[in-house]
Protein backbone atom coordinates (compact mmCIF):
# COMPACT_ATOMS: atom_id res chain seq x y z
CA UNK A 1 0.00 0.00 0.00
CA UNK A 2 1.59 3.75 -0.84
CA UNK A 3 -0.25 7.02 -0.56
CA UNK A 4 -0.82 9.32 -3.61
CA UNK A 5 -1.89 12.88 -3.60
CA UNK A 6 -4.44 12.46 -6.97
CA UNK A 7 -5.23 15.81 -9.07
CA UNK A 8 -8.70 15.30 -9.66
CA UNK A 9 -11.32 12.52 -8.46
CA UNK A 10 -14.07 12.45 -10.68
CA UNK A 11 -14.75 11.88 -14.27
CA UNK A 12 -17.91 12.00 -15.97
CA UNK A 13 -20.30 14.77 -16.90
CA UNK A 14 -23.39 16.38 -15.03
CA UNK A 15 -25.89 13.19 -15.34
CA UNK A 16 -23.42 10.40 -13.23
CA UNK A 17 -20.17 11.00 -11.89
CA UNK A 18 -17.94 8.01 -11.16
CA UNK A 19 -14.70 8.08 -8.51
CA UNK A 20 -12.00 5.80 -7.59
CA UNK A 21 -10.35 5.94 -4.07
CA UNK A 22 -8.32 3.20 -4.83
CA UNK A 23 -6.18 2.04 -7.53
CA UNK A 24 -5.51 -1.96 -7.53
CA UNK A 25 -7.03 -4.40 -5.18
CA UNK A 26 -6.55 -7.22 -2.86
CA UNK A 27 -9.17 -9.73 -3.81
CA UNK A 28 -7.39 -11.62 -5.66
CA UNK A 29 -10.22 -12.80 -8.31
CA UNK A 30 -8.60 -14.60 -10.64
CA UNK A 31 -9.92 -12.77 -13.85
CA UNK A 32 -10.26 -9.27 -12.85
CA UNK A 33 -9.83 -7.03 -16.14
CA UNK A 34 -8.41 -3.86 -14.19
CA UNK A 35 -5.22 -5.64 -14.33
CA UNK A 36 -5.12 -5.22 -18.13
CA UNK A 37 -2.38 -3.67 -19.27
CA UNK A 38 -4.36 -0.90 -20.98
CA UNK A 39 -4.85 0.85 -17.86
CA UNK A 40 -1.00 1.71 -17.51
CA UNK A 41 -0.09 0.11 -13.55
CA UNK A 42 2.98 1.55 -12.72
CA UNK A 43 3.22 -0.72 -9.53
CA UNK A 44 2.42 -3.77 -8.73
CA UNK A 45 -1.81 -4.53 -8.76
CA UNK A 46 -1.45 -5.48 -5.45
CA UNK A 47 0.77 -2.58 -3.69
CA UNK A 48 -2.56 -0.65 -3.21
CA UNK A 49 -2.45 3.26 -4.34
CA UNK A 50 -4.35 5.21 -1.98
CA UNK A 51 -5.07 8.66 -2.98
CA UNK A 52 -5.29 9.79 1.09
CA UNK A 53 -6.97 13.55 -0.47
CA UNK A 54 -9.92 12.08 -2.12
CA UNK A 55 -12.34 13.34 0.34
CA UNK A 56 -11.09 16.63 -0.03
CA UNK A 57 -11.41 16.66 -3.58
CA UNK A 58 -14.81 15.47 -3.24
CA UNK A 59 -15.61 18.12 -0.92
CA UNK A 60 -14.45 20.75 -3.37
CA UNK A 61 -15.84 19.41 -6.93
CA UNK A 62 -19.33 18.63 -5.21
CA UNK A 63 -19.49 22.42 -3.86
CA UNK A 64 -18.99 23.47 -7.05
CA UNK A 65 -21.39 21.41 -9.01
CA UNK A 66 -24.28 22.89 -10.58
CA UNK A 67 -26.78 19.71 -10.62
CA UNK A 68 -27.22 16.76 -7.87
CA UNK A 69 -26.31 13.73 -9.38
CA UNK A 70 -25.34 9.62 -8.81
CA UNK A 71 -21.56 9.64 -7.42
CA UNK A 72 -20.70 5.97 -8.39
CA UNK A 73 -17.61 4.27 -6.93
CA UNK A 74 -16.56 0.43 -7.27
CA UNK A 75 -15.82 0.32 -11.20
CA UNK A 76 -12.08 0.07 -11.12
CA UNK A 77 -11.13 -0.65 -7.41
CA UNK A 78 -13.52 -2.12 -4.95
CA UNK A 79 -14.02 0.46 -2.04
CA UNK A 80 -14.49 -2.15 0.52
CA UNK A 81 -11.10 -3.83 -0.32
CA UNK A 82 -8.82 -5.11 3.46
CA UNK A 83 -7.26 -1.34 3.91
CA UNK A 84 -10.54 -0.09 4.22
CA UNK A 85 -10.93 -0.87 7.67
CA UNK A 86 -7.97 1.30 8.47
CA UNK A 87 -8.52 3.90 6.36
CA UNK A 88 -11.96 4.73 6.22
CA UNK A 89 -11.74 6.76 3.15
CA UNK A 90 -15.16 5.41 1.59
CA UNK A 91 -17.11 6.02 4.10
CA UNK A 92 -15.39 9.45 4.72
CA UNK A 93 -16.24 10.15 1.10
CA UNK A 94 -20.12 8.95 1.30
CA UNK A 95 -20.18 11.27 4.11
CA UNK A 96 -19.65 13.90 2.15
CA UNK A 97 -21.80 13.05 -0.98
CA UNK A 98 -24.47 12.72 2.03
CA UNK A 99 -23.86 16.01 3.38
CA UNK A 100 -24.10 17.62 -0.44
CA UNK A 101 -27.40 16.54 -1.24
CA UNK A 102 -26.05 13.97 -3.42
CA UNK A 103 -26.89 10.18 -4.58
CA UNK A 104 -24.67 7.16 -4.26
CA UNK A 105 -24.31 4.27 -6.22
CA UNK A 106 -21.43 1.76 -4.84
CA UNK A 107 -19.69 -1.66 -6.51
CA UNK A 108 -18.53 -4.26 -4.20
CA UNK A 109 -17.68 -8.32 -3.25
CA UNK A 110 -17.09 -7.41 0.21
CA UNK A 111 -19.29 -7.62 3.14
CA UNK A 112 -17.73 -4.49 4.81
CA UNK A 113 -19.92 -2.71 3.23
CA UNK A 114 -22.41 -3.67 6.12
CA UNK A 115 -20.21 -0.91 8.23
CA UNK A 116 -21.64 1.69 6.52
CA UNK A 117 -25.12 0.47 6.47
CA UNK A 118 -26.60 3.22 8.36
CA UNK A 119 -25.00 6.18 6.26
CA UNK A 120 -26.57 4.05 2.98
CA UNK A 121 -29.96 4.01 4.59
CA UNK A 122 -29.44 7.65 5.07
CA UNK A 123 -28.38 8.24 1.90
CA UNK A 124 -31.32 6.72 0.23
CA UNK A 125 -33.74 8.34 2.54
CA UNK A 126 -32.25 11.40 1.12
CA UNK A 127 -31.72 11.20 -2.34
CA UNK A 128 -30.57 7.96 -3.92
CA UNK A 129 -28.33 4.89 -2.98
CA UNK A 130 -28.02 1.73 -5.53
CA UNK A 131 -25.66 -0.95 -3.34
CA UNK A 132 -23.82 -2.94 -6.56
CA UNK A 133 -22.74 -6.97 -5.87
CA UNK A 134 -20.71 -9.07 -7.96
CA UNK A 135 -22.44 -12.48 -7.88
CA UNK A 136 -20.38 -15.34 -10.02
CA UNK A 137 -21.00 -18.71 -8.57
CA UNK A 138 -23.24 -20.33 -6.43
CA UNK A 139 -20.60 -22.46 -4.93
CA UNK A 140 -18.39 -21.02 -1.79
CA UNK A 141 -15.90 -23.65 -2.80
CA UNK A 142 -15.31 -22.66 -5.98
CA UNK A 143 -15.96 -18.75 -4.54
CA UNK A 144 -12.65 -19.36 -2.89
CA UNK A 145 -10.86 -20.28 -5.58
CA UNK A 146 -12.27 -17.68 -8.32
CA UNK A 147 -12.18 -14.95 -5.85
CA UNK A 148 -9.89 -15.66 -3.16
CA UNK A 149 -9.59 -12.99 -0.24
CA UNK A 150 -13.16 -11.65 -0.15
CA UNK A 151 -16.02 -13.09 1.34
CA UNK A 152 -18.05 -15.83 -0.21
CA UNK A 153 -21.23 -16.05 -2.48
CA UNK A 154 -23.76 -16.85 0.42
CA UNK A 155 -22.21 -13.69 2.49
CA UNK A 156 -22.57 -11.84 -0.44
CA UNK A 157 -26.23 -13.05 -0.62
CA UNK A 158 -26.83 -12.20 2.67
CA UNK A 159 -25.46 -8.58 2.51
CA UNK A 160 -27.88 -8.28 -0.17
CA UNK A 161 -31.09 -9.37 2.37
CA UNK A 162 -30.16 -7.01 4.68
CA UNK A 163 -30.06 -4.11 1.97
CA UNK A 164 -33.43 -5.37 1.00
CA UNK A 165 -34.85 -5.30 4.34
CA UNK A 166 -33.51 -1.56 4.89
CA UNK A 167 -35.48 -0.62 1.62
CA UNK A 168 -31.87 -0.10 0.00
CA UNK A 169 -31.88 -0.90 -4.16
CA UNK A 170 -29.77 -3.69 -5.21
CA UNK A 171 -28.36 -4.52 -7.96
CA UNK A 172 -26.43 -7.90 -9.15
CA UNK A 173 -23.30 -8.32 -11.42
CA UNK A 174 -23.94 -11.84 -13.11
CA UNK A 175 -20.53 -11.35 -14.35
CA UNK A 176 -18.07 -12.77 -15.69
CA UNK A 177 -19.36 -16.39 -16.50
CA UNK A 178 -16.44 -18.48 -17.63
CA UNK A 179 -16.23 -21.28 -19.81
CA UNK A 180 -16.21 -24.44 -18.60
CA UNK A 181 -16.25 -23.26 -14.94
CA UNK A 182 -19.58 -21.59 -13.82
CA UNK A 183 -21.53 -21.61 -16.79
CA UNK A 184 -23.59 -24.08 -15.38
CA UNK A 185 -27.58 -23.90 -15.62
CA UNK A 186 -27.46 -25.16 -12.13
CA UNK A 187 -24.48 -22.36 -11.21
CA UNK A 188 -27.16 -19.69 -12.84
CA UNK A 189 -30.61 -20.98 -12.09
CA UNK A 190 -29.27 -20.98 -8.13
CA UNK A 191 -28.32 -17.34 -8.26
CA UNK A 192 -31.18 -15.90 -9.77
CA UNK A 193 -33.67 -17.87 -7.65
CA UNK A 194 -31.40 -16.45 -4.63
CA UNK A 195 -32.12 -12.43 -6.19
CA UNK A 196 -35.14 -13.61 -6.77
CA UNK A 197 -35.91 -13.90 -3.31
CA UNK A 198 -33.90 -11.43 -1.32
CA UNK A 199 -35.40 -8.72 -3.90
CA UNK A 200 -32.89 -7.30 -6.57
CA UNK A 201 -34.21 -4.06 -8.62
CA UNK A 202 -31.57 -5.19 -11.60
CA UNK A 203 -29.22 -8.21 -12.70
CA UNK A 204 -26.39 -7.25 -15.00
CA UNK A 205 -24.96 -9.66 -17.55
CA UNK A 206 -22.80 -9.37 -20.63
CA UNK A 207 -23.53 -12.26 -22.35
CA UNK A 208 -22.86 -15.27 -20.50
CA UNK A 209 -19.01 -14.96 -21.17
CA UNK A 210 -15.72 -13.72 -20.09
CA UNK A 211 -12.82 -10.95 -22.20
CA UNK A 212 -9.25 -11.19 -22.28
CA UNK A 213 -6.81 -8.72 -22.69
CA UNK A 214 -2.86 -8.45 -21.97
CA UNK A 215 -2.24 -8.88 -18.66
CA UNK A 216 -5.70 -9.94 -17.52
CA UNK A 217 -4.91 -13.35 -19.95
CA UNK A 218 -1.29 -14.63 -18.44
CA UNK A 219 -2.93 -13.78 -14.48
CA UNK A 220 -5.68 -15.70 -15.51
CA UNK A 221 -4.46 -18.29 -17.49
CA UNK A 222 -1.80 -18.92 -14.65
CA UNK A 223 -4.54 -19.51 -12.36
CA UNK A 224 -6.25 -21.79 -14.60
CA UNK A 225 -2.87 -23.78 -14.58
CA UNK A 226 -2.94 -23.84 -10.61
CA UNK A 227 -6.34 -24.66 -9.87
CA UNK A 228 -7.72 -26.19 -13.35
CA UNK A 229 -5.45 -28.51 -14.83
CA UNK A 230 -5.09 -28.81 -18.75
CA UNK A 231 -8.52 -26.00 -18.92
CA UNK A 232 -5.85 -23.72 -20.48
CA UNK A 233 -5.03 -25.33 -23.37
CA UNK A 234 -8.88 -26.12 -24.06
CA UNK A 235 -8.99 -22.01 -23.86
CA UNK A 236 -6.61 -22.09 -26.53
CA UNK A 237 -7.60 -24.19 -29.01
CA UNK A 238 -11.40 -23.06 -28.26
CA UNK A 239 -10.49 -19.00 -28.42
CA UNK A 240 -7.28 -18.23 -29.83
CA UNK A 241 -6.55 -15.05 -29.08
CA UNK A 242 -9.86 -13.07 -28.72
CA UNK A 243 -10.93 -10.73 -26.37
CA UNK A 244 -14.39 -11.56 -25.77
CA UNK A 245 -14.81 -15.79 -24.62
CA UNK A 246 -18.27 -16.24 -24.86
CA UNK A 247 -19.62 -19.20 -22.56
CA UNK A 248 -20.68 -22.40 -25.17
CA UNK A 249 -23.87 -22.50 -23.33
CA UNK A 250 -24.74 -18.92 -23.81
CA UNK A 251 -27.17 -18.61 -25.45
CA UNK A 252 -29.44 -21.54 -23.36
CA UNK A 253 -28.17 -19.28 -20.13
CA UNK A 254 -29.06 -16.33 -21.68
CA UNK A 255 -32.73 -17.40 -22.66
CA UNK A 256 -33.15 -19.03 -18.63
CA UNK A 257 -31.63 -15.62 -17.27
CA UNK A 258 -34.15 -13.27 -19.27
CA UNK A 259 -36.86 -15.84 -18.73
CA UNK A 260 -36.40 -15.86 -14.69
CA UNK A 261 -36.28 -11.86 -14.75
CA UNK A 262 -38.49 -11.15 -17.09
CA UNK A 263 -41.17 -13.30 -14.73
CA UNK A 264 -40.04 -11.18 -11.30
CA UNK A 265 -40.31 -7.91 -12.40
CA UNK A 266 -36.23 -7.99 -12.68
CA UNK A 267 -34.39 -5.44 -14.56
CA UNK A 268 -32.11 -7.80 -16.84
CA UNK A 269 -30.62 -5.62 -19.61
CA UNK A 270 -27.08 -3.28 -19.37
CA UNK A 271 -29.02 -0.28 -20.87
CA UNK A 272 -31.78 -0.57 -18.14
CA UNK A 273 -29.91 -1.00 -14.82
CA UNK A 274 -26.88 2.05 -16.05
CA UNK A 275 -30.18 3.50 -16.23
CA UNK A 276 -31.63 3.21 -12.75
CA UNK A 277 -28.43 3.16 -11.31
CA UNK A 278 -27.55 6.55 -13.09
CA UNK A 279 -30.59 8.25 -12.15
CA UNK A 280 -31.13 10.76 -9.17
CA UNK A 281 -34.91 11.20 -8.84
CA UNK A 282 -36.48 14.05 -10.32
CA UNK A 283 -38.06 15.13 -7.50
CA UNK A 284 -34.85 15.39 -5.41
CA UNK A 285 -32.80 17.25 -8.65
CA UNK A 286 -35.87 20.01 -8.54
CA UNK A 287 -35.98 20.38 -4.78
CA UNK A 288 -31.87 20.72 -4.94
CA UNK A 289 -31.82 23.58 -7.71
CA UNK A 290 -33.44 25.93 -4.49
CA UNK A 291 -29.82 24.88 -2.01
CA UNK A 292 -27.98 27.74 -1.45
Amino acid sequence: MHFVNAKGILTGGSGYCGMNIYRGCSHGCIYCDSRSRCYQFTHPFEDIEVKQNAPELLEKALRSKKRKCMIGTGAMSDPYMHCEEELRLTRKCLEIILHNGFGAAIQTKSDRILRDIDLLDELNRSAKCVVQITITTYDDDLCRILEPNVCPSKRRIEVLEEMHRRGIPTVVWLTPVLPFINDTEENITSILSECVRVGVKGIIDFGMGLTLREGDREYYYAALDRHFPGLKERYVRQYGNAYVLPSPNAQRLTETFQRICRANGILSSPEDCFAYIHELPQKHVQMSMFDP
